[in-house]
């Protein structure tokens, strides 16, 4: 039960890592805009590509992550149960944890791509 709480930290770190990857993103100026008042809105094909990357990264890490932490924390669990059925709750809150962490990372995504479009 003790690795599974180190596993769900790893994990928790890359997803904060594809966060700040996104957040970096999203509090960049816009150069482009800010030099020159521009009647388009479209931003530059860089800007959209780097945007995408970001995105994808974050919610493909994240889920990653998510999916090698519920894994490991629900082997652990389905091993805990065997011998202490109950200790069932607190079981169920360690892998709503783990499986948190995918949600954090399709928020960031969704945040990057809003900020794009």
């Amino acid at each position: 039960m003790r690795m599974s709480v180190f596993v769900v930290a790893g994990t928790t770190i890359l997803v904060a890592l594809a966060a700040i990857t996104g957040t970096v993103f999203l509090l960049l100026p816009e150069p482009a805009l800010a030099q020159e008042a521009v009647a388009t809105v479209s931003p530059a094909p860089e800007v959209v590509k780097w945007a995408f990357l970001a995105a994808a990264m974050s919610a493909g890490l994240s889920a990653l992550a998510a999916g090698f932490a519920v894994a490991h924390v629900g082997s652990a669990a389905v091993g805990a149960l065997a011998e202490k059925p109950e200790l069932m709750g607190r079981i169920l809150v360690l892998v709503g944890l783990a499986e948190g962490i995918a949600i954090y990372g399709l928020i960031i995504s969704i945040l990057i791509l809003n900020r794009v479009a």
